[in-house]
Parts: structure tokens; C-alpha cells; sequence
């Protein structure tokens, strides 16, 4: 849309605390970046965390927090769409733990 700042998002509600914040401080950085590199975003719903976040835990003993799993899931929704391809080289970050989120898993 080609604004310098995001619209602040009013009553922001997700699982993930990490995540649910009315405005980001560096928004502007995030969307030159997005813009230089023609880049995309993506929403992930909180469902698709809690499932991607399982699915890491099995496949590979990480235990992410729902944050680090809404990359898996936009990766995933990416390639799908056809945004990236198979063979890209891709940086998935998990910033916390899911220890902090233990709560959701076991009810």
C-alpha cells in the first residue's frame, strides 16, 4: 500500500505474547525490507501455531514457543501460494521456549 508505518492494530488478540503488540517499534524497517526485497507477510491463525509447534516438538525435539512456530506455518502458507519455492534457502527463528506456554498444550 506503500505507507512508511503500519495501521496499528486495535484490540490485538493471538496466543502468542511475543507477537501481540498494537504497533512495531521498527515497522518502518520491516517494510523496506519487504519492499527492497519484494518480499511478502503473512497471518498465521493461533490453531496453526499450536499444530506447527506439535509438529516441530515431534520432528525435532524442539520445543518452540508459538512465535518460533508461526514461522514454520508462514513458510509452509508460503510455499503453497507459490511465494517461494522447494529449493529456497530459508531462516526460520524461535525466540522462546514453550515452557512459557505449557498451559495450552496440556489444557
Amino acid at each position: 500500500q506503500g505507507e512508511r508505518h503500519a495501521t496499528p492494530w486495535q484490540g490485538a488478540a493471538t496466543i502468542a505474547d511475543g507477537l501481540r503488540v498494537p504497533a512495531a517499534i521498527g515497522d518502518f524497517l520491516i517494510l523496506d525490507a519487504l519492499r527492497q526485497s519484494h518480499g511478502t507477510a503473512i497471518a498465521v491463525s493461533d490453531d496453526e501455531m499450536l499444530r506447527y509447534a506439535a509438529m516441530m516438538g515431534r520432528l525435532t525435539g524442539i520445543f518452540p514457543a508459538p512465535e518460533g512456530a508461526a514461522c514454520l506455518a508462514a513458510q509452509v502458507a508460503l510455499l503453497e501460494q507459490g511465494w517461494m519455492g522447494a529449493d529456497e534457502e530459508v531462516v526460520r527463528f524461535n525466540t522462546g521456549s514453550g515452557l512459557k506456554y505449557a498451559h495450552l498444550r496440556c489444557g
